[in-house]
């Protein structure tokens, strides 16, 4: 199962790695700064029919935003 807290730290570290704000993020996705900041605080997750547009933005495979060893 799902731990949106550890998804929302691993997600917050790959974005700070590629050096985007979460605004960037959000505009690429077409989402706001504010649901970028609740994924990232494990408030809640990103739609699953996201995820490759997430993955793609971030620089990362989709495997990365799940992955521990990954997001370092």
């Amino acid at each position: 199962m799902l731990n949106t807290e550890e998804f929302g730290r691993r997600l917050a570290t790959l974005r700070q790695q590629s050096g985007k704000k979460q605004r960037e993020v959000a505009d690429e996705l077409g989402v706001t700064p504010q649901a970028v900041s609740k994924w990232e605080r494990g408030l809640s997750c990103p739609d699953i029919l996201m995820l490759d547009e997430l993955s793609s933005s971030l620089g990362v495979s989709i495997a990365a935003l799940f992955e521990k060893n990954e997001a370092r």
